[in-house]
């Protein structure tokens, strides 16, 4: 494949196009109009909505049930709060209390994330949240690549999904082919192989974990760097396989750490009786702290997970 280096939100907007042409029946919803797709697909796909989360969230479950297949751009992940009810009580549940005779394909994209100082109400991480909800299923990109091949599988599952995007992501530049590809949901990136210590990182603390490896590499700890890539499904087994290798676990997420992704990621590894019986010692985590994120930049930077701290839980598990 021949490719070229462009942006995350380059990525995903070649994702729509791509898929808006590839099916007349899908139809774009939010506050603000992605100009190059109200120029090629017209007004009547790409609708301009109220600043009313709840009205087009909802209005998103009535166009999937009668055929149709919408992205939703609820923009920040805070303002998706409003319209919780639409996702997690009708769209997450209506197949099944269907009896799966009718499908609701409905994508969801909200960007999370601190790291620009926008304060509480602007910087969160909610995937655990509904991580805990049957029947929607949850993506979170790292990468441009990922960024765009996933987009396109969700927009052609016929289930709701929802695009978590860190938005200190979305000028990320990387390497995406010109020729259309998809990625399957439930299959993690191994981003590199090591033995010493496998390192679960989500989002944007997948580049944080890559650079670490690179730095302790040149002391002679060899690290393997595991990016799940979507939530729900959940790629267990290249996480247990990795982690039977090495024989010690750490994951790193911005999320807060109470009823984390990192929990159920380290719960999912324990369970296991054959891994469990390789660890070498206790899997440790790195997240958020349970407060909402400051407005101060060195308050905020002190909240999430950083390289350095990435590194000091690295050396706690290779001293045990």
């Amino acid at each position: 494949m021949s490719s070229r280096s462009i942006t995350f939100n380059q990525a995903t907007l070649e994702a729509l196009q791509e898929e808006f042409r590839r099916d007349k029946k899908t139809v774009h919803l939010s506050t603000d109009v992605p100009v190059p797709l109200r120029q090629e697909f017209g007004a009547a796909r790409i609708r301009a909505t109220p600043i009313s989360e709840s009205s087009f969230v909802g209005a998103a479950t009535g166009l999937a049930g009668s055929g149709f297949r919408p992205v939703v751009n609820i923009r920040m992940a805070t303002f998706g709060f409003v319209a919780m009810d639409q996702m997690v009580n009708q769209a997450a549940k209506i197949t099944y209390m269907f009896g799966g005779q009718a499908r609701f394909p409905i994508v969801y994209r909200m960007t999370v994330g601190a790291g620009a100082s926008m304060a509480a109400q602007h910087s969160i991480n909610p995937y655990p949240m509904y991580m805990n909800v049957p029947g929607l299923k949850i993506i979170l990109p790292s990468t441009p690549y990922d960024a765009k091949g996933l987009l396109k599988t969700a927009i052609r599952d016929d289930n709701p999904v929802i695009s978590f995007e860190h938005s200190a992501l979305l000028n990320l530049d990387g390497e995406v082919p010109e020729e259309e590809y998809t990625i399957p949901f439930g299959v993690a990136a191994v981003r590199r192989v090591g033995t010493d210590v496998t390192v679960v990182a989500l989002a944007r603390m997948a580049l944080f974990a890559m650079e670490v490896a690179a730095d302790m590499e040149r002391e002679g700890v060899s690290l393997e760097v595991i990016d799940p890539r979507t939530l729900v499904p959940l790629d267990v087994e290249t996480i247990r396989a990795s982690v039977a290798r090495t024989g010690r676990l750490l994951v790193v997420d911005e999320a807060c750490k109470t009823c984390g992704a990192a929990a159920e990621i380290i719960s999912l590894v324990v369970e296991d009786e054959r891994t469990f019986a390789c660890l070498k010692t206790r899997p440790q985590r790195v997240c958020g702290l349970d407060v909402p994120i400051p407005f101060s930049p060195p308050m905020e930077r002190f909240a999430v997970p950083d390289r350095e701290k990435i590194t000091a839980a690295v050396r706690s598990l290779l001293s045990r």
